[in-house]
């Protein structure tokens, strides 16, 4: 017989049991959802981002606006003052320095600039370099025919000395010069070339002679007063004569009368082209003519023009260049000035171009002084493309490659003040052009803006090799003035009084010395 109140406590026992059972298997149903609405949600982010992968988004538009102005700084300006000690040359030198710079303009000019280091490196007075204007331009108009050499002289006083020329010496009672011993300096030479080999022979000659010279000291040189020496003299001693800056001043302003105006180096002209290898789009003659220049000019070495092009080896044509600008959104009201030899094959390379942008000049058309016609192709002429281009709102190169005048214009730009450069891919843009002349236009004009957008606009950016130092001198020859690292910090306003001053200590002390003897 059951006692009071048993059946009660065995109900409410079997009740808890299934009321714990009913909990567990809610709590169970419950992890499951919850696990599958995480699966889901991991899935659907997943997919989704699969989604915006595979569908790449539109590339933005060039704005045609900014690019007439000056690229972004990002706090930099140019500077090619000292920032250490920088003592002026001594009284006494080791010797002579003679040098024959070969080659074109700008090719000299950068040759001027090794000259000058490479004196101030052996402690050399610097005679008034040789330019070797008749084997390539047929031009004897030499240094001082071309740039201002009171200018330069002055402008460089502080680093080297420099004189006209070598010295008349008197000896046993006769007067007679200075004979200058003969070196070839290997290329890209190193400074301790300089100081060993060409030093030894300064001193035991009084006067060396290094020819020819160009390319003759190495460009990348782990001292940043000798990169800065080099800017020194490459955008601010070397300046023009004065009717040659007036003469670019009068085209830059017929031009900008009417609003921006672009210059384009179109480097589409025989010795490149041969240079290149690029001959099959030309007639059986005119592959004839470059051929038999590229034997007597060049290395003979098998090129395949298709090879060549799809990786982007050939100069682009004057089509392809009014492509990319017309898709990068200039229109046909653009103002263009070309700096250019004589283009190879003639009209019908133009005609392209020109039915794209018809508003196209040049020296000649812009001024047709008799000055200019005379001399178009000349030192003059190309003295005065330099000026234009360097001075106009956009600049583009066309062939960047072996070009002198591009690359140095390219980096006397950026020190100006980051003048905008509109610098082609040919690698990029080479497939492009391919298909489309397979008849593939469809998307032509925007994946040309992708590979653009890809290309630096003129702001500083970093030095990669086979970059040049002439085409970028950035970050030893520009500075910030509240740059974090002490390197980069702007000199002293007062920089050239210091270097004055200087100066001035050496010479009284000179003339003090003088006296007392």
């Amino acid at each position: 017989m059951r006692r009071a109140g048993e059946g009660i406590m065995v109900n409410r026992s079997t009740y808890n049991r299934h009321h714990l059972k009913k909990i567990k298997g809610f709590l169970i149903r419950f992890k499951i959802t919850a696990i599958l609405i995480v699966v889901l949600i991991i899935y659907f982010v997943f997919f989704a981002s699969k989604i915006n992968h595979v569908q790449p988004e539109s590339p933005p538009e060039i704005s045609v606006q900014k690019l007439w102005g000056t690229a972004d700084s990002n706090g930099w300006r140019p500077s090619s003052t000292p920032r250490s000690n920088w003592p002026p040359p001594p009284n006494e030198s080791n010797g002579f320095l003679r040098v024959r710079c070969n080659g074109g303009l700008n090719q000299q000019r950068t040759a001027i600039c090794n000259a000058v280091l490479a004196a101030r490196i052996m402690n050399a007075t610097l005679v008034l370099p040789e330019l070797d204007t008749n084997s390539y331009w047929h031009d004897d108009s030499g240094f001082q025919g071309i740039y201002d050499v009171d200018y330069f002289i002055t402008s460089l006083r502080y680093d080297v000395r420099v004189v006209e020329s070598v010295p008349e010496i008197r000896k046993h009672g006769r007067t007679k010069k200075i004979k200058s011993f003969q070196l070839r300096p290997p290329r890209d030479a190193p400074i301790s070339w300089y100081t060993t080999v060409a030093l030894e022979k300064m001193k035991e000659h009084g006067a060396i002679y290094l020819t020819p010279f160009s390319h003759r000291l190495a460009e990348e040189i782990d001292n940043p007063e000798y990169q800065r020496l080099r800017c020194r003299v490459n955008y601010h001693a070397l300046r023009f004569k004065p009717h040659i800056m007036q003469l670019s001043q009068s085209i830059v302003a017929k031009l900008r009368s009417q609003g921006h105006f672009m210059s384009i180096h179109l480097r589409f002209e025989k010795d490149m082209l041969s240079f290149a290898g690029c001959f099959d789009i030309f007639t059986p003659h005119e592959q004839k003519i470059l051929m038999k220049y590229r034997k007597e000019n060049f290395a003979d070495k098998k090129l395949v023009y298709s090879e060549r092009r799809a990786i982007g080896k050939c100069p682009l044509t004057p089509e392809e260049v009014g492509l990319v600008l017309r898709a990068m959104g200039f229109n046909n009201s653009t103002r263009i000035y070309l700096a250019a030899g004589e283009l190879f094959g003639g009209e019908r390379f133009m005609k392209p171009f020109r039915a794209m942008f018809p508003l196209l000049e040049n020296h000649s058309t812009v001024d047709s002084s008799s000055e200019l016609t005379d001399n178009t192709q000349g030192l003059l002429g190309s003295a005065v493309d330099y000026m234009v281009c360097l001075l106009s709102d956009i600049f583009m190169p066309t062939y960047d490659g072996p070009s002198n005048f591009a690359n140095n214009l390219l980096g006397h730009r950026l020190y100006y003040g980051f003048r905008t450069n509109i610098r082609p891919d040919r690698k990029g843009l080479a497939p492009l052009f391919i298909k489309r002349e397979a008849g593939h236009v469809d998307g032509f004009e925007e994946a040309v803006r992708r590979v653009m957008m890809k290309t630096n606009f003129g702001g500083p950016h970093k030095r990669v090799s086979p970059e040049s130092f002439y085409t970028n001198s950035w970050p030893e020859c520009f500075c910030q003035v509240s740059g974090s690292n002490p390197d980069d910090r702007c000199p002293p306003d007062n920089m050239m009084e210091i270097l004055e001053g200087q100066l001035q200590r050496d010479m009284t002390n000179v003339t003090t010395s003088i006296g007392d003897e």
